[in-house]
């Protein structure tokens, strides 16, 4: 059913006159007419009979302009909700790993609930492989996810990617070992991630340039618990340097080379347009 022909027979129910519908909407009588009859053929049922003079709404025309009230409000608020310039409103779905989710969403958050009310943030924790499946499938509208920059990511086409930050890593070792080097830690064993390839691949490339291949024993997402294996004498791990670690663990600076962890906003190309999708992505930008 075509939406202009159903405001005209909503109009037509509240005024009662085709001419006064006809000035209503700025169109003639004869359009008005030739509207609702089209409509008619559309339901293939007559929407308006003879009274008199004028014309009146038989009882399947009443029941159209009563579902017209509820089909022209949601078509306006469709076009609202994907109108570029309107204000920001409608449920946004984020997937992240949980440091983005920390440093940039959570900011974000606070800073949209005076800024822009009407806009409800939805966060679920995933590592980049899981989110950016997630974005593929649009179950999210936005991913936060990182690489390293000795294990760059692969981007697809229609990836739009917003760098966010990028944290330097180093080798977190028990604090009685703070003095050692990289090749030191030849026959340790090693903690990576467990639901992400990134860390390891960019472990190995280190493990590589120092001259030993590691032996990766602990796959864990935590990074508190790696802290804790790390005390526990149970292994070593890559780890963010700055970050407050758990007292016992000291992460090692890595030279030449070193490795930093980058962050990134990832949304579909040409879904950025979208008003609350914009109003996040301009927070996280600036953040």
């Amino acid at each position: 059913m075509d939406v202009r022909r159903l405001r005209m027979l909503l109009e037509l129910s509240r005024l009662g006159s085709m001419h006064e519908v006809a000035d209503a909407l700025g169109t003639t009588t004869s359009s008005v007419s030739q509207g609702i009859a089209a409509l008619a053929r559309d339901v293939g049922s007559p929407l308006l009979e003879p009274d008199g003079r004028r014309v009146r709404l038989t009882p399947a025309g009443r029941r159209l302009a009563d579902h017209a009230v509820t089909i022209l409000a949601a078509v306006e608020s469709a076009r609202l909700d994907l109108d570029p310039h309107a204000e920001p409103a409608g449920v946004l779905r984020v997937a992240g790993f949980a440091s983005a989710v920390r440093r940039s969403l959570l900011p974000a958050i606070d800073d949209l609930r005076a800024t822009h009310p009407g806009i409800e943030v939805r966060v679920h924790e995933y590592e980049p492989l899981e989110a950016l499946d997630l974005l593929a499938r649009d179950d999210v509208d936005l991913a936060l996810v990182y690489d390293y920059d000795l294990a760059p990511a692969e981007w697809r086409d229609d990836h739009e990617v917003i760098p966010l930050w990028a944290v330097e890593w180093g080798v977190g070792v028990p604090s009685r070992d703070r003095g050692l080097a990289l090749a030191d830690l030849a026959d340790r064993d090693w903690i990576v991630n467990s639901r992400h390839t990134a860390d390891e691949d960019a472990l190995r490339t280190l493990a590589s340039r120092a001259g030993f291949v590691p032996r990766v024993v602990h796959r864990i997402d935590s990074l508190e618990l790696v802290d804790d294996l790390v005390v526990a004498g149970s292994g070593v791990a890559l780890l963010p340097r700055g970050r407050a670690s758990r007292r016992g663990v000291s992460v090692l600076r890595l030279r030449d080379p070193s490795v930093a962890l980058r962050a990134y906003a990832v949304v579909r190309r040409g879904r950025s347009s979208w008003p609350p999708l914009r109003a996040v992505l301009e927070r996280l930008a600036h953040g």
